[in-house]
This record gives structure tokens, sequence and C-alpha cells, in this order.
């Protein structure tokens, strides 16, 4: 029978509510165990075994009885546990049952009263038996699995325990060592002495730890948490003014940055801010996700959620018409609205980093049309890259609207994006501790003003530290434990708070405060950890089913009040959220949790998550994958993988499989690799998916630039897939690899590319691997347009297109609708055929859009187009539609920030320049373009673009300089880089005619003839032969000068470029 602890009514052992007065009784739950951070002192005798030498038995047990008793004092005076005694040897914990703030510090002290306590012992011992005791002593703080010591078994095991035993193993006679965790707790209340690092045995490598001279007496104290006022920032409110001040008066955009450690105050610092800016701006706010992997855009996704009031359960049609709603309703909004729509889940489509880039801005700047437009992002040192490249791209794009980005991070901020860090040439808002004043007097505002002793207060302020979640967590635990009590206006601290020392982290504070909630409130607070910072009720009781939903809610409603939780977040399926506090407190729930619950828990969570996501689960791909994946890996951590457990790693693979296939899509490679070498990971190493996975990663990796590493990646795959006998996925890695050596100026040549890529196809159409045909018709093109064979070039990618498109691989696709238009400008095909064929291709991008889901983007085409048409149309002659042409596919990739492909239209730009007549106008394009193009690093391009720089200086008279030029382009060009060879040689051959070298200018220039007449680009055959014909003129052979123009002029006409011949034609 169950009596009841309010009226003391008898009950059933079942009841959960007492049958006479109602009230709540107390159920007895079986003793739990879990993870936490404790301190364990191991203390032995040194030379016991001769002891039994020089005393009787009896008089040997009275010693040692003297000895346990006086070690047991010391340790229990300072709250530590006495786990056991093992032969000679002392070992007591400190942190269980109960967590402590100052664990490590009671334990340092206990030991060195231990040391004092045996010096006094050794006083008597030696009076009455003549003896004296020696010991060595370790103490180690670190993470155990902690049991209930009542239940009078060990209570904790780890290997904290271990090297606290080594510890004193390796301390000498008398001697104190102190683990480097334990040294780190402690090191202001301490004197110590480094000791060189220690081999101990079990240990892998050598543990650092420091020789214990003195710890200082006494401890610290603390008080309570009862509103969070600013105090002590109004210089850094100041500035958040001074910039929203800046944008509204300017109409611009400007990203600031607010950086500060964990707890300083960002966020109420930015809380305070929107509260005095109100009704004057609209504001929205988005958060990085802790994890931070692979959900790229999730803070854009909250923005949009908030700003155009999307519910949970809402159709995506709904979702988009009320994206469409914010816009202002021209031809681009439903393009702008669909593009929003993709990136953040609510759309089938993709688009590429750089069209929702663009959609972004047009949301943004129509947002603030009406209003000035603040945006609030928080935890921004855990977002992805692409995530920041946005932001930056906000902040260089956005024009004549007022808009104000707030980026809340931590230090690493700076490390990782440094040029946030210095944005708009304002410095950032950046958050230092408090002063010792400030956190006085936040003190006495949490506490409404009561007074409270100066000591605890002072206690608190020097514990603290000047960070205000520290001084507000204190507050709140101390009230919480009844440590302090209001009494008549006054704060009064219980007798014992002098006897508490104050915790010298946050991550000691917080972990205390957890282990004094009751057992329900534990189970749900941990649940909810597993969920992430924001978790909803429904989940929370899924993931305790032995509470009822009543008990949960009650449990939820304690840690709100508690100010653990608090209501906030995006709401699914019909419910609102919760979120932490602080994600420091939700890790610290989190870290008490059994490896074994964690994974548990986690793949519960993941098949809740699926189950209520139901049809738009795709929303949730890359959080299912994650859940899964930290379910495989605690369960691979704790035992051999049975089939169950290879079931959840295929299941986890999946989910991040697909992430990645999406991010792939629409382009953004820094979360497709993460990705990718998550999914892989959890596949076993001779699985054709793992090999396929791996194949995907080498090339996401190559497209970042990570090109050593991806050559890695890629042989390795070779290799197993030669192993396991796939010849088809062999090949794909060996053509994907010595193309990507190739193309980065390694060690492979154009004939190693060739060859594989002529092996690798008919192997993969045996297979029917439509996107590794995409991919080796595309290489082929490549080592075909190395050769100036522009002809094959073009077959070759018409080929991949159709293979692309087969697939529905949209970035395959877009690729090689890039690489054609090269090879139909630079082609033999007439200007007419060309145009044909290049409609055509476009055309049946458009067709298939609908059917493969993943097509080349509005934006994105819209380029393509203008940049193939471009050349073509001034050829014919149309030099006003060339410009056209050009100028809108510059303001496209301008707007979607594509700057390689930006520098290369200018290649193109000069090019059309040159061709109109327009020397000077070239040279700016080509310049800008060099320029941008060093930048980069990128040599590819660099050495055409100074061979046509140099002739757009050289047709201005300006020989030298043109020469110059055409030796940079000689020095960057690769060996089998044909273009560039034939340009270099052209002008400098020109240049040195004019200078009257004529004899080596004549060999240059039938040097370049030859080398351009082994190509099928009839334009620069034809060029050549017009720097030929120069270079002949001014040695004074006409004739035969006019017989390379009359040649020169059969190949423009051949080509239908009758600008070229109706120069040529003048030239005469």
């Amino acid at each position: 029978m169950a009596p009841c602890p309010s009226c003391g009514k008898d009950n059933a052992d079942d009841a959960r509510f007492c049958s006479a007065c109602g009230a709540r009784l107390a159920v007895e739950t079986p003793a739990r165990e879990q993870r936490k951070t404790v301190t364990v002192v191991f203390c032995d005798l040194v030379g016991s075994t001769s002891l039994g030498e020089h005393l009787d038995s009896e008089s040997l047990k009275r010693v040692m009885a003297s000895y346990f008793a006086a070690m047991r004092s010391a340790l229990e005076r300072h709250g530590g546990t006495v786990e056991k005694f093992i032969g000679d040897a002392v070992v007591a914990v400190f942190g269980v049952p109960t967590l402590r703030e100052d664990d490590a510090l009671r334990a340092v002290r206990a030991a060195a009263e231990m040391r004092t306590a045996l010096a006094t012992l050794n006083e008597e011992l030696w009076r009455r038996w003549g003896v004296e005791l020696r010991t060595r002593t370790g103490v180690n703080t670190g993470e155990v699995v902690a049991s209930d010591p009542s239940r009078g078994e060990s209570f904790v095991v780890g290997d904290a325990v271990n090297v606290a035993a080594r510890l004193e193993q390796s301390a000498p006679v008398g001697e104190i060592l102190l683990g480097a965790t334990t040294y780190r707790l402690v090191r202001d209340e301490v004197t110590a002495r480094q000791v060189a690092p220690l081999a101990l045995k079990g240990k892998a490598e050598k543990v650092h730890a420091v020789q214990l001279l003195e710890a200082a007496p006494g401890g610290r104290a603390a008080a309570r948490r009862l509103d969070s006022p600013l105090v002590g920032r109004e210089p850094e409110l100041g500035q958040l003014e001074e910039a929203f001040e800046r944008v509204c008066e300017a109409r611009r955009c400007e990203l600031l940055p607010v950086v500060g450690a964990a707890g300083v105050g960002k966020s109420r610092l930015v809380r305070e801010f929107v509260g005095r800016v109100g009704s004057s701006a609209t504001v929205l706010e988005g958060r990085c996700l802790p994890y931070g992997e692979g959900i790229t855009f999730w803070p854009l996704s909250e923005v949009v959620k908030e700003g155009a009031g999307i519910r949970e359960g809402e159709s995506r049609e709904e979702a988009q018409a009320k994206i469409a709603s914010l816009l202002p309703g021209d031809l681009e909004s439903a393009g702008v609205a669909t593009r929003i729509a993709a990136a953040i889940g609510l759309a089938a489509t993709v688009s590429t980093p750089e069209e929702t880039f663009w959609a972004a801005r047009q949301l943004f700047e129509s947002l603030a049309a009406r209003l000035p437009l603040l945006i609030v992002f928080d935890d921004v040192h855990w977002a992805e890259p692409t995530f920041l490249d946005l932001v930056e791209y906000l902040g260089e794009h956005v024009r004549d609207r007022s808009l104000l980005v707030l980026l809340l991070a931590r230090p690493e901020l700076r490390e990782a994006r440094p040029k946030l860090a210095q944005t708009n040439g304002f410095r950032p808002v950046v958050l230092k501790p408090l002063a010792e004043g400030d956190s006085e007097r936040l003190i006495l505002q949490l506490l409404g003003e009561a007074s409270l002793a100066t000591e605890v207060s002072q206690r608190i302020t020097t514990a603290a530290q000047g960070n205000p979640l520290f001084v507000e967590e204190l507050l709140r635990m101390l009230v919480d434990q009844g440590l302090l009590r209001r009494t008549k206006g006054n704060w009064d601290g219980d007798p014992k708070l002098s006897e508490i020392p104050i915790p010298p982290t946050i991550q000691a504070l917080l972990g205390a405060r957890l282990d004094r909630l009751g057992e329900g409130e534990r189970a749900v607070i941990e649940a909810a950890a597993v969920v992430g910072q924001e978790f909803w009720p429904a989940a929370a009781a899924e993931l305790t089913p032995h509470l009822s939903a009543t008990d949960v809610d009650i449990h939820l409603t304690a840690l709100s009040g508690k100010e653990l939780i608090h209501r906030g977040g995006v709401s699914f399926a019909n419910e609102g959220a919760y979120r932490f506090s602080h994600i420091l407190v939700r890790d610290a729930a989190y870290a008490g949790l059994l490896k074994e619950a964690r994974a548990e828990l986690h793949e519960r969570f993941a098949t809740w998550l699926e189950e209520k996501s139901g049809a738009r689960h795709y929303e949730y791909e890359e959080i299912l994958g994650y859940h899964l994946e930290q379910a495989f890996l605690y369960r691979q951590q704790l035992a051999p993988l049975d089939d169950s457990g290879r079931a959840l790693a295929r299941r986890a693979s999946g989910r991040l499989r697909a992430a990645a296939e999406r991010a792939l899509a629409r382009g953004d490679m820094p979360a497709a690799t993460n990705l990718l070498e998550r999914a892989a990971a959890l596949l076993m190493t001779g699985d054709p998916r793992r090999r396929e996975l791996e194949l995907q990663l080498g090339l996401a990796l190559c497209e970042l630039g990570d090109i050593a590493r991806a050559e890695g990646v890629l042989a390795e795959t070779a290799a197993a897939a030669a192993a396991g006998g796939d010849r088809a996925l062999e090949l794909r890695c060996l053509l994907e690899r010595s193309y990507w050596r190739l193309a980065t100026g390694l060690d492979a040549s154009i004939g190693d590319v060739r060859r594989v890529a002529e092996q690798a196809i008919p192997a993969l159409e045996a297979v029917g691997d439509e996107a590794g045909l995409a991919r080796a018709w595309g290489h082929l093109a490549f080592v075909q347009s190395a050769a100036c064979s522009w002809a094959e070039t073009a077959k070759s990618l018409e080929r991949g297109l159709e293979h692309a498109r087969r697939a529905a691989d949209g970035q395959q696709e877009t690729e090689l609708l890039w690489q054609l238009t090269g090879a139909l400008h630079y082609g033999p095909q007439p200007v007419e055929e060309g145009i044909r064929r290049f409609h055509a291709a476009l055309h049946h991008d458009v067709q298939s859009a609908g059917r493969s889901g993943m097509h080349v983007g509005v934006t994105t085409r819209a380029a393509v187009e203008a940049t193939g048409l471009a050349g073509l149309e001034a050829m014919r002659g149309n030099a006003d539609e060339a410009r056209m042409l050009v100028g809108r596919a510059k303001a496209i990739l301008e707007e979607l920030g594509q700057r390689l492909k930006l520098a290369e239209l200018g290649q193109l730009a000069g090019w059309v320049e040159l061709l109109c007549g327009a020397p000077a106008a070239a040279e700016a394009e080509l310049r800008r373009s060099y320029e941008a193009l060093e930048e980069m690093g990128e040599q590819g391009y660099l050495s055409t673009t100074a061979g046509l720089l140099s002739e757009a200086v050289l047709e201005q008279g300006r020989y030298a300089e043109a020469e110059q030029l055409s030796r940079a382009a000689e020095l960057s060009s690769a060996g089998d880089d044909v273009v560039s060879h034939v340009l270099w040689r052209g002008t400098r051959a020109r240049a040195l005619a004019l200078r009257g070298e004529l004899e080596p200018a004549e060999s240059l220039a039938r040097a370049a003839v030859r080398l351009a007449g082994q190509s099928d680009d009839l334009n620069l055959h034809a060029d050549r032969l017009m720097d030929l014909a120069d270079v002949l003129r001014v040695g004074g052979r006409i004739g035969e000068a006019e017989d390379a123009v009359s040649e020169a002029v059969a190949l423009y006409e051949a080509k239908g470029n009758l600008a070229s011949a109706r120069k040529a034609h003048i030239a005469r």
C-alpha cells in the first residue's frame, strides 16, 4: 500500500492519485542509469605491506580503521560519496548521486584536506605505534555511466575512473596529480605545477596533468532569476539603432554581425532592439540548426514561413500562393515564388543556389518596399557555407531598399567567414563580458530590486565572469533549490549556502540544474533534447511512452516555469512548438542520456516524423537522415552489428542520399559533399550503393575544388569497383579522375581522358547508365574542344544532352548546354545552322522540363540562350543585337552571382567588340575578365583572354604593351591549348613586324596559321591568315598578302561570318 503524503490514507500500489484527497502520489520508478560528468578521487597507501612486519594484526586493523575514517571524513565533508575501499585504496566520486556545479573544486579541496588530515593522523600514529602512513592521490574529471549507489553496487564506470587510478600510480609519494579537465575547472582556485606528459598504462597517448601545491580554502555562493533585464549594453544597443537609422535613411542593405561567446547576451540584446523598433519595421527571424549539416536553407525557410504566414499542413499550392502574395505581381513574381518554395522544400522542382539567391533578394526587396525590413538570423556560426554565400549575396546586391540583416553568432564565425566580420565598412557589434558593476546591477534587477547580502552577490559576480547567462542560471538554481528565499522584501540565503562554492563553468552549472529535476521532468527534457533545440509536445510524448500525454504536458509546464524551455518555434502537425532556452541547456540534457537510450530515441523519433510528415517527408529528408544516422552510430559503438543494425544503416543512408541528390540538383556542393560522405559511410564496404555514393562524392569534391581529396576518393572507389567486378563504375571513376586532373593542370593528358572515355561509353551503354553516359560524352567533348575539333565536340555534347535528359540530370544538362554555346560558336558549321541547332537544343530543354522536374531554371536558361546567340548574331553582322544579348547574359549572371561564368562571358564580349571594330570597348571587357580570372586563380580561360586582350591593345597602336600581353598569354598557355598558342603567336607576329623584325614575325605568323589549320575553327584559321597578310604587307609582299586575305575571306564566308568577311574585303 502507498500512503498519501498529504492525508496519510493508504492507496493501491498502482494508484497515481490519492483516493481520499486527490493529491498526486509519488510513483516509485526503477533506478535509472545515466551519463554524467563527475570527478573521481583515487588515493592509495604507499608501502603498506611493510606495516604488517612492524605491527600486530590487531594494531594494523586499528591503524587502517583510523586512516579510512579520516579519509572518509574529509571526502564527505566536501560532499563526496565514497564508492569503495579497495585494499588500501580509497575511491570517492563527486557528482553522484547528484551533480553540483563545483564538484571538481570540491574534489580537489577534499584531496588537499585528506593530505592535511593524514599529516595530523600520522602524529598520533607515530606517538602510539611508531609508524607513519604515506599516500599518493589522483583526481580526474570525465564522463561516466552512473547508477544508484543505494543499490549496493559499483555505481560509476568509465575511463575517468581508470585515469584517476593511473594518475595516483604516477604521483610522487605524498603528492596529488590533477587531470587536465579537472585543472581547467579549478585553476583559478588552486596553485599547481605542470608535470611532463605521462605515459599511463592502457592509454594510447600521453596524458597531461598538474601537481597540486595548494587549494584555496572556502567557497563561493549565489542567487535567482525572475526576469531578464538588459544591463550594460547601451553602447551595443546604440550601434544597432544607428545601423537601423543608416539603412532607413540611405535605403540600403546592411549585414551586421552580433558576435559574442555563448551566453553573453546576443539574443537578449537583439530582443530589446526589436522591441524598440516596434511597428516601424517588418521583423522576421530564422535560425541555423545546431547540427547545421545539410540543412542549408532552414533559416530562409523560417523567415519565409513567418513572413508569409504559412502554417503546417497547408498544400504546396497554398504555400506558394502565400509567398507570391508578398511579391508585386509582375511577370517575375511566379518564378520567384517557385524558386523560394523549391529552396525551402515546398515545391517538387529545385533551383540552383544562384537562382535561390536571386529569388530571396526579390522577395526581401518586395517586403522592404512597404516598410524597412529587419531580418534576424540566429546561431549563424552553425550555418552551411552556401547559406553564408546567400547572406553575402544579399549584402552585395540588394538595392534601393531599407534592409538590416542581423547575424547572431559566436566568435567562430570570424574564422569561418572573415568577410562577414567587417561588412559594409562598419564594425560588427561585439559583446564582451559585463563589467563587475553591471553584473551586480543585473543581479539586483533579476531579484526585483530586493536586497541581497553583499558577500553572496560578490560570489555570484566572481563566478559568472561577466556572462549574463551564468548569472541568470545560477540565480535560478539557487531559488529552485530553496537556497535563496524571498522574505519580507529581501533575499535570504540558506545557512548551507556559504558552503557551496560557485561553479567555474556553465557546463557544470547546467548539469547541476538538470540533475535536480524530478524523474518525469528529466525524462521529458532528455527526450526533447534528442529532437533538437526546437521540439513538439507530441514528439516528447512519443519518446516517453511510460508517461501519459497529460503527464508530459504537466512536466513541460514545469520545465517552462523553470525557464529551461519556452514556447515558440515552427509548428508541426497542427501543434505549437517548444524551444530550449539556450542550446547549452539542450546539450547538457542530451549528454545525460546513455548511448543505448540515444540510439533508441533517435530511431523512434525518425519513425514518428516519417509517419507524421506523410507526403511532405521530402521537407525533412536531412533531419530524418540525421536521426537515423545517429541511431546507427550509437548502436555501432555499443555492440557488433547485426541484421537489424545494418538495415538501420541502409535506411539512414537512403534518407541522406535523397537529401544529397536534391542538393546536387540545386548546385549546393558543400551540403551535397557532407550528405554524400555520411550516406556512403553508413554502408558496408562491398555494397554497390556505397560505391555509387563515393563516385558522387568524388564529383562533388571536384566541383568544390578539393581535388586532392577527390583524387583519393575516386581512386579508392575505382579499386573497389574493380574488385567487385563493376567495370562500368570503375571506368566512370577513372574517367572522372583523369578529366579533373587534366582540367586542373595535373599530370593527366588529353589522350588519357579520350582513351578512358572511349572505353567507358560502350561499358555504360551495356548497363544503361544514362547519367554516366551524359558525363562520359561531356568529357569526350572537352577533349575534342581542347584540340579545336569543334564539329566532333558539338556532336558529343548533343549525345550527352540526350542521356542527361533521360537521366533527368538537370545539373549535367545545364553544363552541357553551356559547353554547346562554345562548340557552335567556334565550330565549322555555318552560322545559320548553329543558330538552328542551338534553338533546337533549347527547345528540347523546354519540352523535357515537365518530365524531369530538374531542368535548367528559366533564369539560367535565359543566360545560356543569350550567351549562345550573341557571337552568332555578331558574325551575322547584327552588332546591336549581339551587344544586347551580351548585356542580357551579363545582367543575369551578375544577379545570380556566377563569377566564373561572368568572367568567361567577358571573353565573348571582348571578341564581339573586336568583331564590331571597337577595340577600346573590347579592351575594357577583356581586362575585367582577365583580372577576375586572375583573382580566382583560374588558368584555363586566362591564357585565351590574355591573347585576345593583346589583340585589342595592338589594334589601338600600343605595340609594346601588346607584345608584353602576348608573352603573358604564352606563359599561361597549357601545352595542348591550341587556341591560346595560336592567339599569342598571331599578335606577337604583327607587333614584331611593325617593329621591323620581319623574319621572326613571318615565322610566328605562319606557325599560327599551321596550328589553326589543324583545327576546324574556321574563324581562328581565317584570323591568323589576316595576321599573316598584315606581316607580309609590312614587308612589301602585297601579292602574297592578297592571297592570304582571299583564303581568309573564303573561310569567313564558309562559316557565315559576314562581319569579318566585310572587314577582310575592306582590308584589301
